[in-house]
């Protein structure tokens, strides 16, 4: 499939009423089609991998075709350059979460870039450094403990950002990595009790929550089992 016909296919889809509800919840807009994940997903899959025709489609900037964009690059072909223009290029949480669990968390890079990221002021720069922890964290079948408990003193960091897409990326990066398994659970929780003596709304909002879900009677059970 040629590039000009995967941006015609996007635009037959075009919904308004589904670009107006995504508005709602957050997801800007503009160049936008409203097109679901799973036909994105479904499109992904008749493309195939293709790095060269994904930068094409990221250069266009409409929100859907970078969605796809992410979904048909090449990890092992993906340049540090090429991911630090992608990111500025972030102005949605939707296109930041799919980039990060799609492409950027399976890159050499993608450990640094997430301590990097964490430690930027633009907002979904610093909300793809904690998707990154949380993405790491259920994708990496091959990381050690070791790894992940490095994220923790930058959750605990920064966890008093009262932006919104970044709390809830904070939130979302220590709940998954404390539901790895059990000895990453008990440092989760450690550290959420730590975050809560905070004195910021942002941070007791992350801890609660997350310690809601850690402390869960199924999450110990599957985990002790």
């Amino acid at each position: 499939m040629q590039y000009e016909e995967i941006l015609e296919q996007l635009k037959s889809l075009s919904n308004p009423e589904a670009v107006a509800g995504m508005a709602r919840y957050g997801i800007n807009p503009d160049n936008t089609y409203g097109i679901s994940i799973p036909v994105l997903r479904k499109i992904a899959g008749e493309i195939g991998k293709n790095h060269l025709l994904a930068l094409r489609l990221w250069s266009s900037g409409i929100h859907e075709a970078r969605i796809l964009a992410c979904m048909i690059d090449v990890p092992e072909l993906v340049s540090e350059e090429q991911i630090e223009n992608w990111v500025r290029d972030f102005d949605s949480w939707d296109v930041c979460d799919q980039c990060c669990s799609n492409l950027i968390d399976k890159t050499e890079f993608a450990y640094r870039k997430a301590n990097e990221w964490s430690d930027r002021d633009e907002e979904f720069v610093k909300r793809a450094g904690f998707v990154l922890m949380a993405t790491l964290s259920v994708h990496d079948k091959k990381a050690g403990d070791k790894e992940l408990l490095k994220f923790l003193p930058v959750i605990i960091k920064k966890a008093n950002d009262e932006r919104n897409y970044v709390r809830k990326a904070v939130n979302w990066a220590l709940r998954q990595i404390g539901k790895r398994n059990l000895n990453l659970n008990r440092a989760a929780i450690e550290t959420a009790n730590e975050i809560r003596k905070m004195d910021s709304k942002a941070a007791k909002w992350i801890a609660s929550d997350a310690l809601r879900e850690l402390t869960d009677e199924k999450v110990q059970k599957r985990l002790r089992g």
